[in-house]
């Protein structure tokens, strides 16, 4: 696979990636913003608005007949929130041509039709379709509500709520509800259009097509897209330190008969010049995998906890610890996590657990080789760090990671905020019923 990347007009860059590879070809177009609170929802909502209809293209219907007539062009509104970048627009896959009967290139039709999908959506007046801008703000506050459904994800969503409540980075990739109930298609028309003319573009595609072909298709296809000032302002606060002296802690209570733990804490210092191989060898080292201390300790030795897993957020700097456990098993779990990081920091990692942590990250990174979608994410996110090496690379440098150079993240790390999920009692309560 061979990259390259092109500034294709002002604020819109390709990140392209030839490879024979694959049956399809993929390609996505992401709007890059601030995420901000207020204006989280109306983001969230924007793609799938536009995917209701085009100029012309007026509804799902007509959409998904043009799709057809693509030999089956798939393209899905995407919403994604990395560091405090909130990243909205489309991905989509459609037939290498080796794969369609003469041979037929989709690349420009296809173009075209993401083009027209981001910049002519379907209007009265120049003003967004109230029934679609209604009808998707519904589903978004569906989505929003649903959420305490799961409640391992909510936890951990929780977590960092509490934890960042200073910072950009609580808000969810999909805002909160008082936002989204407040979504009128009058000013939702107006965001949309700032968005169009301020944001970065960042526009990825995977595939057999040259990098020329690409470049011509897009700019033919993008060429109407209003530019006025980009905002090449955003980025993310990188936080350090614990907000407070001492560690907070946060309980929450709900109808749940198994308690769930999230240990919130800043990677510190080692965030300055983040060395991200090693980065990712403490982690499997520390809690993601079948062969990490917490898996092998807390869970398996002490059982202490059903499930116990780190989880690396590396563009803002944080990671969390997520468990779920009995509700008076809540100290013993604590203190035991916080054993297993210390003794990281105290060099205790077998040639064992190094080296089973090296093969899981590496064997991982080399997977994301067998799927455009991961790809396409690790690419974007690349891009948001000016970086220019693939996974491939990337694995290769696992390898040189050292046992002191995992102890040094270890270091480094502080927790911030624990956040606790326990039951109310109405569970016990209706067992006694039944």
């Amino acid at each position: 696979m061979e990259y390259s990347r092109t500034e294709l007009m002002p604020g819109v860059f390709l990140s392209h990636l030839h490879s024979d590879k694959f049956k399809t070809a993929c390609m996505s177009v992401n709007l890059l913003t601030q995420l901000r609170r207020e204006t989280a929802a109306m983001n969230a909502v924007i793609p799938f608005v536009l995917r209701r209809g085009t100029t012309r293209y007026s509804d799902m219907e007509q959409l998904s007949r043009r799709m057809d007539e693509l030999y089956g062009t798939a393209i899905e509104p995407v919403v994604r929130r990395i560091g405090e970048i909130h990243c909205i627009g489309f991905y989509g896959s459609f037939p290498e041509p080796d794969y369609l009967p003469g041979g037929e290139a989709l690349l420009g039709q296809v173009s075209e039709l993401m083009a027209q999908l981001l910049l002519s959506p379907a209007t009265r007046g120049g003003l967004l379709l109230p029934q679609y801008v209604e009808s998707e703000r519904d589903k978004l506050l569906e989505l929003i509500r649903s959420r305490v459904n799961d409640k391992r994800s909510y936890s951990i969503s929780r977590c960092i709520e509490e934890m960042c409540c200073c910072e950009d980075f609580a808000v969810s990739r999909f805002g909160g509800e008082a936002e989204a109930e407040n979504i009128h298609y009058k000013k939702l028309t107006r965001h949309y259009r700032a968005l169009i003319q301020t944001s970065p573009v960042e526009i990825f595609y995977c595939g057999k097509a040259p990098n020329g072909e690409v470049v011509s298709a897009l700019r033919d296809a993008f060429s109407t897209m209003p530019r006025s000032e980009i905002d090449y302002e955003i980025g993310t606060d990188l936080r350090m330190n614990a907000l407070e002296e001492h560690t907070r802690f946060v309980e929450e209570t709900m109808d749940v008969t198994q308690g769930k733990l999230v240990m919130g804490f800043r990677l510190g210092e080692c965030m300055e010049e983040p060395d991200i191989p090693a980065l990712y060898v403490f982690n499997s080292v520390y809690g993601s995998g079948a062969t990490s201390k917490l898996f092998m300790n807390v869970r398996e030795k002490l059982s202490l906890c059903y499930y116990a897993s780190s989880i690396l957020y590396l563009h803002k700097g944080i990671m969390l610890v997520a468990s779920g456990i009995e509700f008076d098993k809540l100290d013993a779990a604590r203190d035991e996590i916080f054993a297993q990081l210390e003794s990281i920091r105290n060099g205790e990692i077998s040639d064992g657990e190094l080296i089973a942590a090296k093969k899981g990250v590496a064997s991982d990174l080399r997977a994301t080789m067998d799927s455009q979608g991961e790809l396409e994410g690790f690419w974007l996110s690349q891009s948001l760090d000016g970086l220019d090496y693939g996974p491939m690379e990337l694995a290769e440098l696992i390898e040189d990671v050292t046992k002191e150079d995992v102890t040094a993240i270890a270091g480094s790390i502080e927790c911030d905020l624990i956040y606790f999920l326990k039951g109310n009692g109405e569970e016990d309560r209706a067992d006694e019923a039944e």
